[in-house]
């Protein structure tokens, strides 16, 4: 019988591009993938260290694969894994960790599955990661996440990303046409591009600092590909995302109106402890340079709240700023001091009781934009495509600009896209439509 094996993923998109890529690794060496939910042979858990709730759900996460099978081979792998690999081999069931650059030939680390008295680390140094493998997830989703870049020259004073996955370094533009390629012949109608940083998109293996392309080549080049109906921009720095850039997505058939550019505080002294490579004047003229040439383009933003020293003065400039920009939602996120970065040593820590304070009333301002952005998409007619989940008797689905849609349950929608005319908002939040009077099925 074919031996069994389950996949959990923590945190961003990247992951969950590079734990299918992984999987389809194992399917072909005769695994069977199941969920993780299921009985199954053996556990990988891909792990995230972004936040300090991600690394302490880590521990939940595997008493749930010990419930479902006691004697399972239990894996990590992911950013924790390579900045704490001693942690997470003494928790309980654990009995393999991979770094960086390990975890893709997972296989080759797993001999009958049988579990020992002692787990096994292999990692090596983060300055020794500088191969890359690319990879894009399918089969879950009717949105496909494309990897294109990985790791990060950055050096902000809170991030653990570069210690968890090294120098920056890009896929070959081949490879990515060749990926997004395979990913439309499997029916697929959204691409995301996802990575560290994308926007810097160009550099090469082995520490080459030589951009052999640029973003604005790959999005170029990515509107060519035939059979792929949407492609989408995930987060990208406000100093990488060029003119140029943002002109050539008001132009193209393919790339959507949307785009999450990272602030993380209004306030450029907070900026500057955070070494961002741009002020709030830049961050400015790239959300004006948007709604210029794409009015109704959907706009998100990441803020940090909380950062040592980070005062009244400075939080209120940071609300003040976000509330008088025409931005569509934020994704908040609370300071946590996370080990050999330059910040958890830095002066002023900012009460934990004020950091939630001021994240609930961001959260509270991102409801507010978010509900603005709707009710200014009200009446106008666009594409939704549909995705692939009953939840509680309603289907969802997004338009191109993001806005989030529900209709009553109808497998028949499922990876579909519709023209549809916005009409109100619902109680939870979501937009309810009618189907355009001409209505035919776009695809």
């Amino acid at each position: 019988m074919k031996k069994k094996v389950a996949f959990y993923t923590l945190g961003c998109k990247l992951n969950f591009s590079e734990t299918s890529t992984i999987a389809r690794g194992f399917e072909e060496e005769g695994f069977e993938k199941v969920s993780f939910a299921d009985p199954a042979d053996m556990y990988v858990i891909n792990t995230c260290s972004v936040t300090e709730n991600a690394d302490k759900r880590f521990k939940t996460i595997v008493k749930q694969a010990q419930q479902a099978n006691p004697d399972a081979f239990i894996a990590a792998i992911g950013c924790y894994a390579q900045l704490k690999p001693e942690e997470l081999i003494a928790v309980n069931g654990v009995d393999l960790v991979l770094g960086a650059s390990e975890k893709f030939k997972l296989t080759d680390y797993i001999n009958d599955l049988s579990k020992n008295d002692f787990g096994e680390i292999h990692a090596c140094e983060i300055e020794d990661v500088d191969q890359y493998i690319g990879s894009y997830a399918i089969g879950d989703r009717t949105r496909a996440f494309l990897k294109v870049q990985d790791g990060c020259d950055y050096k902000c004073t809170y991030c653990t990303i570069p210690l968890a996955r090294g120098i920056s370094r890009s896929d070959a533009l081949p490879n990515v046409l060749k990926n997004a390629s395979e990913i439309a012949s499997q029916g697929i109608k959204e691409i995301v591009l996802t990575g560290v940083n994308i926007g810097d998109y160009g550099k090469g293996e082995f520490g080459n600092k030589k951009h052999d392309h640029t973003f604005l080549d790959l999005v170029k080049a990515l509107d060519t590909v035939e059979g792929i109906h949407r492609l989408r921009i995930s987060s990208i720095e406000p100093n990488l995302l060029k003119n140029e850039t943002i002109d050539f997505v008001a132009e193209s058939d393919t790339f959507v109106p949307h785009f999450h550019i990272p602030l993380q505080s209004g306030s450029d002294d907070i900026l500057k402890k955070m070494r961002r490579r741009y002020l709030t004047d830049l961050y400015s003229d790239r959300v004006a340079r948007i709604r210029q040439v794409m009015p109704d383009a959907c706009i998100g933003v990441d803020v940090i709240v909380g950062f040592p020293g980070e005062t009244d003065e400075h939080f209120l400039e940071t609300y003040h700023f976000l509330n008088e920009l025409d931005i569509s939602y934020l994704h908040v996120f609370t300071y946590s001091e996370r080990d050999n970065t330059l910040a958890a040593n830095m002066e002023n820590p900012v009460p934990k009781r004020v950091r939630a304070k001021r994240s609930k009333m961001l959260r509270g301002l991102s409801v507010k934009k978010r509900r603005a952005f709707y009710e200014s998409q009200l009446g106008s007619r666009q594409t939704v495509l549909f995705e692939g989940e009953n939840k509680q008797g309603y289907i969802h689905g997004f338009t191109e600009n993001y806005v989030k849609v529900k209709a009553p349950w109808d497998p028949a929608l499922v990876n579909t896209l519709h023209e549809v005319v916005l009409d109100r908002i619902d109680e939870d939040g979501l937009v309810r439509f009618e189907f355009a009077r001409e209505h035919a099925r776009v695809v």
